[in-house]
């Protein structure tokens, strides 16, 4: 049996089906994603969803989904599936299907009568268009394949409705057509590797539901424009491959072109190789660029600082990709330069005025050092380090300062300037300001790191006196009497909620606190925090506890950071754990990881979601693929691999 795999008991149960979806991505930011069932569930699925940077920056839902219908003897057999009001689903082609597998490829086996095919989907990873292969693996009788294009051609954001502004026409190309409904956008090309019938029949498909839209308090009916329906005969061990993309293709190289796209591969046949395909779904390059970037998750998240940083040595380093590393760093740092150099914002990387981005910058390059060498890393970016440094000691940063206890000071009342930013009416939910946790165990680390061992044969004396004095500040500043650490401090102000941000005082490789103060830290997270599925945002002990993330928008971004868990956390934990007990808590370790690994079958088949309900039965929730977490998982992976050839 494969490694994911799904029968026919599972697939004929909607309760079950329609919880699982499946992405594919190339590195353009476009996408593939839907439901194993193909049942478009969210308005973010389709078939071919891509940026338009012609229009907007958003990715646009071009070809929403292709119908199938077996046509013998006369006898239509339709095999799509669609949402419709009142809890109605139509055409239940799921109930044809006998099995999922989701290994190398999505593949699904139908069986229609006498008829048995399959149905595989190949997203490239390099141009904007996904090939569908269907081959009759046993026909007793002549058979005909039907299918009908959904199109689209809108925001992934919004939704359509009928209308009069739309262009129905279309013109043929080699073995199909191409059609553009609204101006602005790019052609869809639809071709088949033989020739094709296609009839004109426009039709509109009105009220379509999209389920997770309506959870989430968002609008979720739209109408979906039908241009017709091709027409193939099929004989029995024959191939047909579909394409569909902005671009025409050479139908006759069809099917050499899926087979080079399926060896490019890597087969999800265990939870690692399951991640390692998914920190490669997160490489973006735009359109006519030769940067790169990271994008921070799927379906909707685009590229933001600090995630960038915090995935970049999870999805790269820890599947042996150093170039892929070097090449987005190198885009990262020419943004932070320009950043540090006059305020400039990057068009593509947002939110990199923040002020933990440069210190999270210096974390993301000290375990560049770690896994390449020092000597490499001093090479490459001691000296970007050193202006980091110096940006920050001559207090330029706009919204973070040195104090004099040698601790940074950043102001977060009225913006969310961590990573726990979600706001309610422009506010933060969260509010964090004064000396942040960790920020300053950032801050202690990113000094260590930079005297000891960038500068470790000439380490400069007053970073060497200010490490001391921040070391001692932190103490005295974070640690309460309770043994744990506040949040943030500002003057009089503490926090006493117990949160999972005091974790990084321990994760990091440079820790401003003694052996004897990290245990109680540890011992806290796992006693309030810790849950088989990440790290609670707050503890069920404090003020505020929320911990499903469920309702409209305003009711989840009051429960984002209120207690729901995170898997990135859980990666940062862990390595703390592994930190405090070394090879004794290798163990448990591996215990964690194994209840992350049935994520991978229960939600976006082969990744994790961003995030999880801190209650059980602990439901996956918001963006269906997140690189924090993938990334995690991936570097605690890499470690134990260290202890296990010791």
């Amino acid at each position: 049996m494969s490694y994911l795999e799904f029968d026919k008991t599972i697939m004929i149960n909607l309760q079950e089906s329609l919880s699982r979806e499946v992405l594919r991505t190339n590195r353009k930011g476009a996408y593939h994603c839907t439901t194993v069932v193909d049942c478009n569930t969210r308005k973010y699925h389709g078939l071919l969803v891509m940026p338009v940077p012609e229009l907007d920056d958003e990715n646009h839902v071009i070809l929403s989904s292709f119908d199938e219908t077996v046509v013998q003897h006369g006898a239509e057999f339709n095999l799509g599936l669609h949402k419709y009001n009142g809890e109605h689903f139509s055409p239940n082609g799921h109930k044809y299907i006998r099995e999922y597998s989701c290994d190398t490829v999505p593949r699904a086996l139908y069986r229609v009568g006498g008829v048995i095919f399959s149905k595989e989907k190949v997203f490239s990873r390099d141009e904007n268009r996904i090939m569908i292969k269907y081959k009759l693996e046993d026909a007793h009788s002549e058979t005909t394949l039907r299918f009908r294009p959904f199109l689209a051609f809108r925001s992934a954001n919004e939704l359509t409705y009928e209308n009069d502004v739309i262009n129905k026409s279309y013109e043929e190309a080699p073995n199909g057509i191409k059609m553009c409904l609204y101006h602005g956008y790019p052609e869809l090309f639809m071709q088949f590797n033989k020739d094709v019938k296609f009839v004109s029949e426009p039709y509109w498909y009105r009220g379509l539901e999209y389920p997770k839209e309506q959870e989430r308090g968002f609008p979720y009916q739209e109408d979906l424009f039908v241009p017709g329906y091709f027409e193939i005969p099929i004989n029995k061990n024959e191939t047909i491959i579909f394409n569909a993309g902005d671009a025409q293709v050479d139908t006759t190289t069809l099917k050499t072109q899926y087979e080079e796209e399926v060896s490019k591969r890597i087969p999800r046949t265990s939870f690692i190789n399951c991640l390692k395909n998914s920190a490669q779904q997160f490489y973006f390059r735009p359109k006519g660029s030769e940067s790169r970037y990271l994008l921070a998750g799927y379906p909707w998240f685009k590229v933001r600082a600090r995630d960038l940083f915090i995935s970049l040595p999870g999805c790269t380093l820890s599947i042996d990709d150093t170039k892929r590393f070097e090449q987005i760093l190198d885009t990262a740092i020419l943004a932070l330069r320009n950043f540090m150099k006059d305020g400039s914002l990057d068009p593509v990387i947002k939110e990199i005025d923040r002020p933990d981005i440069l210190l999270w910058c210096i974390n993301t390059i000290q375990l560049y050092a770690l896994d390449q060498g020092m000597r490499r890393c001093g090479e490459l970016y001691a000296e970007f380090v050193a202006e980091i440094i110096e940006y920050i000691l001559a207090q330029k940063h706009p919204d973070m300062k040195v104090t004099e206890n040698g601790l940074l000071f950043a102001e977060g009342k009225e913006k969310a300037i961590t990573w726990m930013n979600s706001t309610v009416n422009g506010k933060p939910v969260v509010s964090r300001s004064g000396y942040i946790v960790e920020f300053n165990a950032l801050w202690y680390n990113a000094l260590c790191f930079y005297n000891n061992d960038l500068n470790g044969d000439k380490p400069i004396e007053k970073i060497t006196k200010l490490i001391e004095k921040v070391k001692k500040s932190f103490s005295e500043t974070f640690v309460n009497g309770y043994k744990y650490l506040f949040d943030s401090v500002s003057g009089s102000k503490v926090d006493w909620s117990v949160r999972p941000n005091m974790i990084f005082a321990i994760a990091l490789p440079y820790s401003p606190l003694e052996k004897a103060a990290q245990r109680p830290i540890l011992d806290i997270v796992t006693k309030e925090l810790r849950t088989p599925k990440g790290i609670r945002s707050l503890s069920p002990k404090s003020e505020g506890y929320r911990p499903n993330y469920v309702g409209q928008q305003t009711e989840r971004d009051l429960s984002y950071h209120q207690g729901t868990a995170w898997p990135w956390l859980l990666g940062a934990y862990l390595e703390s754990y592994l930190r405090i007990f070394g090879k004794s808590g290798v163990s448990f370790v591996k215990r964690m990881l194994i209840s992350m690994e049935e994520e991978v079958k229960l939600h976006c088949i082969g990744t994790i979601p961003e995030l999880f309900d801190g209650n059980p039965p602990f439901t996956g929730r918001g963006a269906i693929s997140f690189a924090m977490n993938v990334a995690a998982i991936l570097r605690v992976s890499k470690i134990l691999e260290k202890y296990d050839n010791n």
